[in-house]
């Protein structure tokens, strides 16, 4: 470890605060600063484990919200109230998987059950709706991790690739004439949370975007544009923080005292940008929606291309 390298990292924390809420793929942009800073991750462990910075800025922002929850009365019954609804959600969803294999075989139209009836308290709500939303990226990816981090996140092209198909998607869908249907992120239906869970998957290919594929899915099925953005953010902290948890077991035995300070400096850098950033965007995607991360998708997705051609 040597000042440059903390310099390095400390740039790459305030890239992944600054992008990690925002549609613009915070991986794809660290891995390509990376590539081109030449900054050495040992397994990119270090561009996973600062997520975690994003996701205490999270708590902190929302930590009134959650502690008001905590101190209400009868809040122990809610979260009981809470988990069973996840049970149920689950005997729903393998319910619905069940039927859809039995069809398939069958060769008959697929009948699959109506998602259960959840507690009218918001606050319930929105923690199953979360917990639903969180289940296809724990399969696939626990089953893609590996390929995922030595093939897709080595492939700098790629990256480029989906940044400029994501800002085309976003540029599109602000010209659309949207109604929304949906205005708190409390209310959208399981089935719709699963919907958006899925759309959470095609993040895993870097350069896609976690929020922007979120974000996406929400506003296609009638959600507005400010509680889409915050389902976003309360699905991004069971989702990196699962990521965070995966990475650090599969990955711990490529740690060693040097990394610490490296990733503690990315780590506090990626926490407060991200603190700035959520402050502020749920403001500004109301009054203005996405084009402008469209196109800052768009120009860092053509500029990477011609940087790989020049340099590689």
């Amino acid at each position: 470890m040597n000042f440059q390298t903390l310099v390095e990292a400390l740039l790459l924390g305030l890239l992944e605060g600054l992008t990690e809420f925002l549609p613009v793929s915070s991986t794809g942009h660290i891995l390509l600063a990376g590539h081109f800073l030449g900054f050495e991750s040992t397994g990119k462990v270090f561009e996973v484990l600062i997520q975690l910075g994003a996701i205490l800025a999270i708590l902190s922002i929302y930590s009134g919200r959650i502690w008001a929850f905590l101190r209400r009365p009868g809040a122990f019954g809610l979260l009981v109230e809470a988990a069973i609804g996840a049970v149920a959600s689950l005997i729903w969803l393998a319910g619905c998987a069940f039927e859809l294999v039995a069809a398939t075989v069958k060769r008959r139209r697929v009948n699959l059950f109506v998602a259960p009836e959840i507690s009218s308290d918001h606050s319930v709500r929105l923690l199953v709706g979360v917990f639903l939303a969180f289940l296809p990226a724990v399969v696939i990816g626990m089953l893609a991790h590996d390929f995922i981090k030595t093939v897709l996140f080595e492939t700098p092209k790629l990256i480029c690739i989906m940044l400029i198909l994501g800002g085309i998607v976003l540029l599109w869908l602000d010209r659309l004439d949207l109604k929304p249907k949906y205005h708190d992120a409390s209310e959208l239906p399981l089935s719709m949370c699963l919907k958006i869970g899925l759309f959470q998957c095609l993040a895993m290919i870097p350069g896609t975007s976690r929020s922007g594929a979120t974000i996406v899915g929400s506003l296609l099925m009638g959600v507005d544009k400010r509680a889409a953005a915050e389902f976003s953010f309360f699905l991004a902290i069971p989702t990196m923080l699962g990521a965070f948890t995966l990475d650090l077991i599969k990955n711990r035995h490529l740690l060693s005292n040097g990394d610490f300070p490296v990733i503690a400096v990315g780590f506090i850098a990626a926490f407060i940008t991200a603190v700035i950033v959520v402050r502020s965007l749920l403001g500004y995607v109301s009054r203005h929606g996405y084009s402008l991360f469209g196109w800052w998708r768009l120009i860092i997705g053509s500029v990477g291309l011609v940087a790989l051609f020049i340099w590689g």
